[in-house]
């Protein structure tokens, strides 16, 4: 069963849309959205949770409806979005009150549990946490609910490394379950690299690219060539350019490299930012 299932999604600003939408998030895997700000990641999480209304298409979530059927997706669903949503004023011990009677599944040893990991003071206040202690709180929530689904919105957004690799341990150690997935959204290609199994670019709420991780490597490659060589290649093997004084560079499939040509492994975050150069 998938975890998340996207079809014909759309919805629509003064100057933004999401436009026919059609995204999977398979079981037991991790799928990273990628997209520069204002791409439509947020957009796209905040209609899976049904936090916004659709005007078209269909979302399941664990393979239920997530408007008819949204009680029950909220008990199997952990969230963690970029900034902290928790009272300031409350302490970690007051919200596992709080959590307990708010999800039927909640397990307050395992959160206990979380907190110690994390090292998380239980009485200080959640005002005086830093970033990086507010993100952990998020995820211990997260996961004391025995969610199935975790999905996190610009999660690792301006946290330093050494809390970033941190929180990728976790989740790591989370999707280990064959029965969890993880949809996760950011702009820090290098995070989602760690942990993916699928890459999902998205810009100007299109989807550009759904494709393994791992097939990605396969499949493209990096060459460096005169703008005459790149002008004589397929146009639908050339994933992205860029065209200078000093030659062309462009990211192109593995098998239409020119003889003569040296192909190098490609980097998802240039592959990603080739694409949206290309779009523009």
């Amino acid at each position: 069963m998938s975890a998340i299932e996207i079809k014909g999604l759309s919805k629509n600003y003064k100057d933004f849309g999401i436009k026919n939408l059609d995204l999977t998030v398979p079981g037991g895997c991790v799928v990273g959205l990628v997209g520069e700000n204002g791409a439509g990641k947020s957009t796209t999480i905040k209609l899976i949770l049904n936090l916004i209304r659709r005007e078209s298409g269909s979302i399941k979530v664990l393979g239920k409806d997530n408007i008819k059927e949204l009680d029950d997706v909220k008990e199997d669903i952990g969230v963690v979005f970029d900034e902290c949503c928790f009272p300031l004023d409350l302490n970690p011990k007051a919200l596992g009150r709080i959590f307990r009677a708010a999800y039927k599944n909640w397990d307050a040893e395992a959160y206990s549990g979380y907190l110690k990991k994390f090292e998380l003071p239980e009485k200080k206040k959640v005002a005086s946490f830093s970033r990086g202690m507010k993100m952990k709180l998020s995820i211990a929530v997260a996961l004391s609910h025995h969610a199935k689904l975790l999905v996190l919105d610009e999660a690792t957004s301006g946290l330093d490394p050494v809390v970033r690799d941190d929180i990728i341990d976790i989740l790591l150690e989370f999707v280990a379950d064959d029965e969890h997935s993880i949809l996760i959204s950011s702009h820090i290609v290098s995070d989602l690299e760690k942990i993916c199994d699928y890459i999902a670019f998205i810009h100007k709420g299109r989807l550009m690219l759904f494709e393994e991780k791992d097939k990605i490597y396969e499949q493209y490659v990096v060459i460096h060539c005169t703008e005459k060589e790149l002008a004589a290649i397929k146009p639908e093997a050339v994933m992205g350019k860029k065209v200078g004084h000093f030659g062309a560079e462009a990211i192109i499939l593995k098998n239409e490299v020119p003889q003569g040509i040296q192909g190098y492994p490609v980097d998802i975050e240039k592959l990603f930012v080739f694409m949206v150069k290309e779009s523009a």
